[in-house]
């Protein structure tokens, strides 16, 4: 599903966001590096991909997150065919979710 990017990655993100030790600091880091559209989008696609997880029809999303069936189906087409990185999120934070 995903493109191979044009450019090399760059691994020190990654890497970046792993040394964050708490919620918060991952919070602020994520403050300083995205614009506010670009963090709401993000929870939103998260919050989506959540909901699609825990068995939510497009509807029931539609009216919990705001988000336009596009995404929805988009999100829903990376949970299906993507790399399998919302299945280890969601499995290394059970219980976590609220």
């Amino acid at each position: 599903m995903n493109k191979l990017p044009k450019k090399p990655r760059n691994e020190n993100l990654y890497k970046a966001i792993l040394s964050l030790k708490s919620v918060e600091e991952c919070m602020k880091f994520f403050d300083d590096l995205c614009t506010v559209s670009e963090l709401l989008a993000m929870e939103q696609r998260y919050q989506v991909a959540y909901c699609l997880n825990n068995g939510m029809i497009y509807n029931e999303i539609l009216a919990e997150t705001g988000a336009s069936s596009a995404t929805i189906s988009r999100v829903n087409r990376s949970l299906q065919y993507g790399n399998g990185g919302y299945a280890i999120v969601f499995e290394r934070t059970k219980g976590d979710e609220a």
